[in-house]
């Protein structure tokens, strides 16, 4: 059987202020690092806000510092005074190089960098319900104060 492909519709692109990484350090499972979200701006065809600060990004650098596995977690505060909250897995993968740089928060070419993710919201009023009625992937890109994403619906 050969199902239909899923579209794409675009939920909102994000601009995440960060500041600078606590270094955790080396662990048995890679190098653990966390930057502290300190604000930033929500804004498209569906969604519009801010990112509420106090929220962090927990990464896991492995694969020789080429792989950071991400998990970040904060809060959106919508136009209409509704909180959402999003936990946001991600993968970037780049050069030893590169990664290098990304870590000391150097600028690298976006198109030498793979970063894709999948947020998960949870909203508290019911009026955005359907954000956890469906699947959501992004792509993302790493500044040296910021990151930028851009999410979709997969319909």
């Amino acid at each position: 059987m050969n199902l239909p492909a899923p579209t794409l519709e675009h939920l909102c692109d994000v601009a995440v202020t960060i500041d600078a990484p606590v270094e955790v350090g080396q662990t048995a499972m890679g190098m653990r690092r966390m930057i502290p979200i300190t604000g930033g701006t929500v804004t498209g065809p569906q969604m519009q806000g801010r990112i509420v600060p106090g929220g962090a990004d927990f990464q896991l650098i492995v694969g020789d510092g080429t792989q950071a596995h991400l998990d970040a977690r904060y809060v959106l505060e919508l136009q209409d005074g509704s909180r959402v909250f999003v936990q946001n897995t991600a993968l970037r993968v780049a050069s030893a190089e590169d990664s290098a740089k990304i870590r000391r928060g150097e600028p690298v070419d976006p198109a030498r960098v793979y970063f894709r993710c999948q947020p998960k919201f949870e909203a508290t009023h019911p009026q955005w319900a359907w954000l956890a009625e469906h699947q959501f992937i992004g792509v993302g890109l790493r500044l040296p104060d910021a990151v930028h994403l851009s999410f979709y619906k997969v319909c």
